[in-house]
């Protein structure tokens, strides 16, 4: 059961109207790395969770991640509050009021004739939220390593908006909301690492004789060694000879077909057999001029 608090997780002081950015803050808002995208991706793995601790750990975040919704999208409203007025009451001249709201760069004027300037469930761009942006595939090892992930992205844009605004009120509060995605990972991380083992994910170990191979595909300027291709770590091929058909194999498509299905087979083959020695007129020799007349 949740119950709702009047009084926001970080306070938020706006000092002056912002449609643009205010569009901009709905990244967070309704975005892929956004609040409640966030907010869904961890309470439905709670809700799934057979582990007590990380249940407790996921349903604390997700509640955590609806509070820093409320955060963005006041942050959202209360940019957009001079234009809201502006918008609804008429006050300035159509061909102004057009430019306050679209300006340069400002694509705001979406979000105020289609939501009248309250915080909607898009991106920065106008995409509707989807649950398609949910990742969980219900396996711990690999939720929490996603988890891990989704906090670092939401970071990222965290410290993008604070160096798109000037507004010292919206920059405290942003540095908040980009902390606590840092103290989520940090959280999740110690869950992940709690499991042992940990890796692969999942409960199948991977085919030994591949599971330490690192295959150089791309090559010429620019190869390089380290610790994530060293001979140390990994059988290290280059060649490519002894890259293809890795199993031992003929690296061809085999399949066995019953007895039927190859008569069929083969009947198809023979009627869409292409003659390589056909040389068909086509529609593009029939519409080419046979020279080009020059005025």
């Amino acid at each position: 059961m949740f119950a709702h608090n009047k009084r926001l997780q970080y306070s938020v002081r706006v000092s002056e109207c912002n449609p643009g950015l205010a569009n901009l803050m709905l990244e967070q808002f309704g975005g892929p790395q956004g609040e409640l995208a966030a907010a869904m991706r961890y309470f439905t793995q709670a809700l799934a969770e057979d582990d007590a601790g990380r249940k407790d750990m996921l349903l604390d975040i997700a509640t955590e991640e609806l509070s820093h919704l409320e955060i963005i999208g006041t942050i959202v409203a209360m940019l957009n509050k001079g234009a809201k007025g502006k918008l609804a009451e008429a006050v300035e001249e159509e061909a102004e009021l057009f430019r306050s709201l679209q300006g340069a760069g400002n694509d705001s004027h979406v979000t105020q004739v289609l939501y009248g300037g309250g915080p909607a469930l898009t991106n920065s761009g106008g995409q509707l939220w989807t649950a398609g942006y949910i990742d969980s595939i219900g396996e711990p090892t690999a939720d929490l390593r996603s988890n891990i992930a989704a906090e670092a992205r939401a970071k990222i844009v965290y410290e993008r908006l604070i160096n798109v605004t000037a507004d010292p009120g919206v920059k405290e509060a942003l540095g908040f909301l980009m902390t606590r995605e840092m103290s989520h990972q940090k959280s999740f991380e110690k869950a992940l690492y709690s499991i042992e083992p940990n890796f692969p994910p999942g409960k199948l170990p991977g085919m030994p004789e591949f599971a330490s191979v690192y295959v150089n595909t791309s090559q010429g300027e620019g190869d390089m060694r380290g610790s994530w291709n060293s001979d140390d770590n990994f059988d290290y091929l280059s060649d490519r000879e002894r890259f293809l058909a890795m199993d031992g194999g003929s690296g061809l498509p085999e399949v066995t077909l019953a007895a039927d299905e190859q008569k069929a087979l083969n009947r198809m083959a023979k009627r869409t057999t292409s003659d390589p020695k056909a040389d068909p007129r086509t529609g593009v020799d029939l519409g080419s001029a046979k020279k080009t007349k020059r005025k």
